[in-house]
């Protein structure tokens, strides 16, 4: 290739420029051989959006036709395919689509005697390896998580799914940034008007730009007039394998490692993907111990507080002689007591995320006990109440759904207030209207607190505890999957013969 002289560039080229304003990584590969340097091509990218090797196979291959002097775009269409060992190659019918496949990641050949452009899918640059998930640890279970590349997360999802039936959508949002999403299902079990809602809502977005799925999600739920979240999300792709099984459709975003799960129920927060790795009583034991968190987190520090400063004679004498005298000299009332302990742990918690991860724990650990001591110390608080903070932050901990456990501290705070100002009065008169907001939740039109409003006794199996997979012969009943069937139904177990 001559690079003393610089050939006359094709007019599309000119136009490309003008197109990324001059921009320091929008890289034009002039090619110019052959006998009286009668075919001349170039190769336009990003640089940083393409893989370096198959870059250098792609000009190695352009080179060679250039200077076999294949000049028709079918002849060096059909013998790049041959010469570039991977890569698509695709012909975009503007010039639109032409910036589109540049910034998508393909090299583009452009030539002033080729009748129509070539795109090869090159993709590359930086991105982040396979690790284990940091928001959805598992002790039992793959250690993978989804990353930032939307072609390895498809990927780790089709691994676990060898169905020709898993469908994949492919769809851009975003007018400047073009964000890449799939919709993933299976064709034959989720429910056809699941996908026709969601292909509206998705079509109803204009937005300038998609840098997370989280902007998916408030674009396309039910209401935004709600904290308890009504879509999934997950970084694992065995949870969104398990949930697609069941009937449920997911979406991948480019660029986040959060997949999006639909339709979702409340109970459906509380499970983990490990429940079905781990033996069904010990599923169902943690499982349990989750619902009871739930409550726990919700209620406990209200109640302490109505049976402190309005039942009193709720509380056993022995126990209430022992509150009383921890209290004696708190300048603070016991509503006051607990919000200034709860606002104190969520900004130590906080703080424990935003700070580097080598530091972040510690301070969180030693903030807590530091805090804590010298408050009581101090007189400030008693211990009792910082004895029933700290298990109301552990005990939402517990819950595996961030989305979830972050609602939870919200109505937290409102059922203190009006336990601080009614008693336990206040905080059923909390609790009714948040039972009934939950009823009037929809996620895709499903009701939010299926299967016990409405009830359906047939997913009690695997709901607050689980059967074993023997007895789990049909999918959940809650979206209506079309495909019901998970496995053939056994008659009792055969006796062994014995020799």
């Amino acid at each position: 290739m001559n690079v003393s002289e610089r050939p006359a560039e094709p007019a599309i080229v000119e136009r490309l420029r003008h197109r990324f304003g001059g921009s320091s990584d929008f890289i034009v590969r002039l090619i110019q051989e052959g006998p009286k340097d009668r075919c001349q091509y170039a190769v336009c990218y990003i640089d940083g959006l393409v893989d370096k090797n198959l870059l250098a196979f792609l000009l190695e291959a352009v080179v060679a036709e250039a200077r076999e002097g294949a000049g028709m775009t079918q002849d060096l269409a059909r013998s790049l395919t041959s010469r570039i060992p991977v890569g698509s190659l695709t012909a975009p019918e503007s010039e639109e689509a032409l910036v589109h496949a540049i910034l998508n990641g393909e090299a583009v050949i452009v030539g002033n005697e080729l009748t129509f452009e070539l795109s090869v899918a090159i993709p590359g640059g930086p991105s982040r390896a396979v690790e284990e998930p940091s928001s959805q640890t598992v002790v039992r279970g793959p250690k993978d998580g989804f990353t930032e590349n939307l072609a390895d997360n498809v990927s780790l999802v089709r691994r676990r799914l060898r169905t020709p039936d898993l469908r994949i959508e492919n769809r851009v949002l975003g007018r400047y940034t073009r964000t890449k999403i799939a919709v993933f299902y299976i064709e034959g079990i989720v429910q056809p008007v699941i996908l026709e809602e969601l292909g509206r809502r998705l079509d109803a977005i204009d937005i300038d730009g998609i840098l997370e799925s989280g902007y998916i999600e408030e674009f396309i739920q039910d209401t935004s007039w709600t904290p308890f979240p009504t879509i999934q999300n997950t970084e694992r792709p065995d949870t969104v394998a398990g949930h697609l099984l069941e009937g449920h459709a997911a979406i991948l975003v480019d660029g986040t490692p959060f997949a999006l799960i639909l339709p979702v129920t409340f109970f459906k927060f509380f499970l983990s993907s490990e429940d079905y790795y781990q033996r069904h009583d010990i599923a169902s034991f943690v499982r349990m111990i989750r619902f009871i968190a739930f409550f726990v987190s919700l209620l406990l520090p209200s109640l302490y507080i109505a049976v402190t400063t309005f039942q009193q004679e709720m509380i056993p004498t022995t126990m209430l002689i022992s509150l009383a005298a921890q209290r004696e000299g708190v300048p603070l009332p016991a509503l006051l007591e607990a919000l200034l302990m709860e606002l104190t742990f969520e900004v130590i918690r906080e703080a424990g995320i935003r700070m580097p991860r080598v530091i972040g724990p510690a301070i969180s650990i030693v903030g807590a006990l530091v805090l804590g001591q010298a408050a009581v110390q101090a007189g400030l608080v008693s211990g009792a109440m910082v004895i029933i903070v700290s298990f109301t932050a552990i005990a939402s901990f517990v819950i595996p759904a961030l989305g979830m456990s972050a609602a939870i501290r919200l109505m937290r705070f409102l059922l203190m207030v009006l336990a601080g100002s009614f008693g336990l009065f206040g905080v059923l008169a909390g609790m009714i209207p948040l039972l009934l907001h939950l009823v009037a939740l929809r996620s895709f039109g499903v009701p939010y607190l299926l299967p016990i409003a409405p009830l359906k006794w047939m997913n009690f199996k695997d709901l607050f505890y689980r059967l074993p997979w023997r007895t789990l012969t049909e999918r959940p009943a809650v979206i209506g999957s079309r495909n019901p069937r998970r496995q053939p139904r056994r008659g009792p177990k055969r006796e062994g013969t014995r020799k």
